[in-house]
């Protein structure tokens, strides 16, 4: 009876600390979100992004990897879900490149939560389209 008794306790708290451990998501701007970026629908850029807020600050990387750029400034306004990001990367031809990133986040309370916006690149008018993984 003993023996019944504790695997059912430990059955429960494992299901506890399960649930409760996939219910913290942390800020709805923190994350690794993943999209595109193009000035129109046929030509498009594969666009990784990961942001972390501190509870006072938006930090991050773009593209992460061995070809990562940090973010130098990032604002967010929580009353309106906006961002804005620029960083210093390169163009496709290896060039400094300059970009500006100006987003809304949607579906804020959802764990689908996306941003869009305009994306300027150096010369080029665009927007982008990011989802939250």
């Amino acid at each position: 009876m003993r023996l019944k008794a504790a695997f059912v306790f430990f059955l429960l708290a494992g299901l506890v600390i399960t649930v409760s451990g996939l219910a913290q998501e942390g800020h709805p701007l923190t994350g690794v979100w993943y999209g595109d970026w193009g000035a129109n629908a046929t030509q498009r850029n594969h666009l990784t992004i990961q942001l972390n807020w501190d509870g006072k600050n938006v930090t991050g990387i773009v593209n992460p990897g061995p070809d990562s750029y940090p973010i130098k400034v990032a604002t967010l306004d929580s009353s309106k879900w906006t961002v804005h990001i620029e960083a210093d990367g390169k163009d496709e031809k290896g060039a400094a490149a300059h970009f500006v990133a100006d987003g809304k986040l949607e579906n804020v309370g959802s764990y689908n939560r996306t941003i869009t916006g305009t994306w300027n690149y150096g010369t080029t008018k665009a927007n982008f389209k990011l989802r939250r993984d």
